[in-house]
């Protein structure tokens, strides 16, 4: 049975933030707010929690998942910060709606990196909730949009979240409505970028 969490959208209790900090370094698997949409998420080095995540998607191992961090400096330990121009670019669109593709470090692990690109997405939520989550962390959450097997759409309300998924899930936080829209998807690895998908992030600075 899954532990259900009702945090303010905009003023989040630290007492339950610390709390879910601690159930991610325990392995848990947990549904969380982001400024998109809700997301399943774990710890970024627990290996069995991102398998029980890939058994609720239905998933396999080429999925590709998103590297959660709370800043840009979090960014440049997983991502290769090539040039001045990306730096500025990141910073100007973070945090916010949006996945970049970037080239991975040597810190990323390599069951989340492209198979033959060694890229990784890596996106900095605006949403109050997660971005606390983060900074309290202190390490990136491995991430994906709650669209269960069969379905188009993310679910939105936490109470059929957690009727649905509370065998399989540690944690449902209910931090409000966040939409049905993913994230604009960016890759930023070669000489320009190129928009892979338009979602709720404003597109239009990549074109």
């Amino acid at each position: 049975m899954s532990q259900f969490f009702q945090i303010h959208p905009d003023n989040p209790q630290l007492r339950l933030i610390h709390q879910t900090v601690q159930m991610l370094r325990e392995g848990a698997v947990i549904v969380y707010p982001t400024d998109s949409a809700y997301a399943l998420g774990c710890h970024v080095g627990d290996k069995k929690a991102l398998d029980r995540i890939r058994r609720i998607r239905e998933v396999d191992a080429k999925h590709n998942f998103t590297l959660m961090c709370r800043d840009l400096s979090e960014i440049s330990t997983y991502a290769k910060l090539s040039n001045n121009s990306l730096y500025r670019s990141l910073n100007a669109h973070t945090p916010g709606p949006y996945t970049f593709i970037l080239n991975a470090t040597s810190e990323v692990p390599r069951r989340m990196m492209h198979p033959k690109r060694r890229t990784i997405g890596i996106r900095v939520p605006a949403n109050p909730i997660a971005h606390l989550l983060l900074v309290e962390h202190r390490e990136p959450i491995i991430s994906t949009t709650l669209i269960l097997p069969g379905d188009t759409m993310p679910l939105t309300d936490p109470y059929d979240i957690r009727d649905i998924l509370e065998h399989q899930v540690d944690l449902v936080i209910d931090g409000g409505y966040c939409g049905l829209e993913p994230t604009t998807v960016v890759d930023m690895t070669g000489d320009v970028p190129e928009i892979i998908r338009r979602g709720e992030g404003d597109p239009t600075p990549f074109e």
